[in-house]
């Protein structure tokens, strides 16, 4: 009996706290709450994509094309591998910082300094989907990459025709949460500027950071599968 009225008990205060509309899990805000269940959901995602891509790669019978050629960026005449995506990667890594920061002034209530944190934020990832349009017209125009295999006149007829699509899919995929994330930055920025949310401990920014944090983690992934395996 004993047994049934705590089971009821424990059922009963869930379902109100649930209910409350204000906080749950311990005091974790219910905005902090689902961004983590997003994250969980974008994981699941991406590691699909991840684990497909290893199972192309791993399987197929043409020969993968050389990351350190077809991602050769040519500066004075010379071909330097990699170049343009270490400087993504440096770009984005050091919009992790400026938005580390953005919280921490979150948390001192510095409204002024988290907006122009998360405005350079946003500004670095923006530069970040620009070099990647750079590096997709790049592989368009000058490599005759496409989603499904390669043009005639390309230099790559013979590789894995399979390469585009899973390498246009999960970078455009990514892409694509870096330029939300960039709005989604602008936005709550301008929101924290004008007192929108005063009225709370500006936990918003903290959230944000969360999304953004995970973006550039998932390009750590991206990088090491794509550029360097």
């Amino acid at each position: 009996m004993s047994e049934t009225l705590d089971k009821e008990n424990i059922l009963t205060g869930t379902a109100r706290d649930w209910s409350s509309d204000m906080t749950t899990f311990k005091g974790v805000p219910w905005g902090k709450a689902m961004m983590w269940i997003f994250l969980l959901s974008d994981t699941f995602i991406f590691t699909c994509f991840l684990t497909g891509y290893m199972v192309v790669r791993s399987t197929t019978t043409e020969p993968w094309p050389v990351p350190s050629e077809v991602f050769a960026l040519s500066v004075g005449g010379v071909a330097v591998p990699l170049l343009l995506i270490a400087i993504m990667t440096f770009v984005l890594i050091t919009s992790s910082g400026t938005m580390a920061m953005a919280v921490n002034a979150g948390y001192r209530r510095n409204k002024k300094l988290v907006f122009w944190l998360m405005a350079a934020t946003a500004l670095l990832g923006a530069t970040f989907v620009g070099m990647q349009v750079f590096e997709w017209s790049k592989l368009i125009l000058e490599e005759g990459i496409r989603p499904w295999g390669y043009t005639d006149d390309s230099h790559l007829l013979g590789n894995a025709p399979q390469f585009g699509a899973i390498f246009f899919m999960v970078t455009g995929f990514h892409g694509l949460h870096v330029s939300i994330g960039v709005a989604y930055l602008l936005i709550v920025a301008t929101k924290v500027l004008r007192g929108k949310y005063d009225h709370t401990n500006l936990e918003i920014v903290e959230i944000t950071g969360l999304y953004w944090h995970f973006v550039d983690l998932v390009w750590v992934f991206i990088f090491a599968f794509f550029y360097l395996w």
